[in-house]
């Protein structure tokens, strides 16, 4: 019986708010702020943030793509940032790496919901996700790097 009311119900999908690679991208731009006088080699990221060297390196291809860092090839080459910490936002990040803020995704059976626009829950869900996203809009690259880190902190 549970089962068949959960079935004719409005099934909410609530996807992460913060992906892998996301936290990948603000952990390397953090640790690239920390060094800005230097071009950092990817594999000096990845094993100073513990991130897996074949993430790192599509995460630093993504960021070079929207003009966020530089890189240089060769032996001495690596990477930098190009963009000030100040003006590199949490909520860009997200929408590089996973795409637009959405909380909930209404579906009933597979399909979007026919109820949606008429939903009073979607709505509440909406100004919930329009808070959030206004958060992450005011976090920066350097709000982050002022925050205290925990050494044994991993994602």
């Amino acid at each position: 019986m549970l089962t068949q009311r959960l079935t004719n119900t409005i099934l909410v999908q609530v996807m992460k708010l913060i992906t892998k690679h996301t936290d990948y991208a603000a952990r390397a731009l953090m640790y690239l702020a920390g060094h800005a006088d230097a071009v950092v080699s990817s594999r000096e990221i990845a094993e100073k943030e513990r991130i897996p060297l074949r993430f790192i390196r599509v995460i630093l291809q993504g960021l070079k793509r929207q003009g966020i860092i530089a890189a240089k090839e060769g032996v001495r080459g690596g990477v930098w940032l190009k963009v000030l910490p100040e003006k590199i936002r949490l909520v860009d990040l997200i929408r590089m790496f996973q795409g637009e803020v959405q909380l909930s995704e209404c579906m009933f059976r597979n399909k979007v919901c026919a109820n949606r626009k008429a939903c009073v829950l979607r709505r509440r869900i909406q100004a919930i996700e329009q808070t959030v996203i206004d958060e992450f809009r005011r976090i920066t690259i350097a709000d982050l790097l002022s925050e205290p880190r925990r050494k044994t902190c991993q994602a």
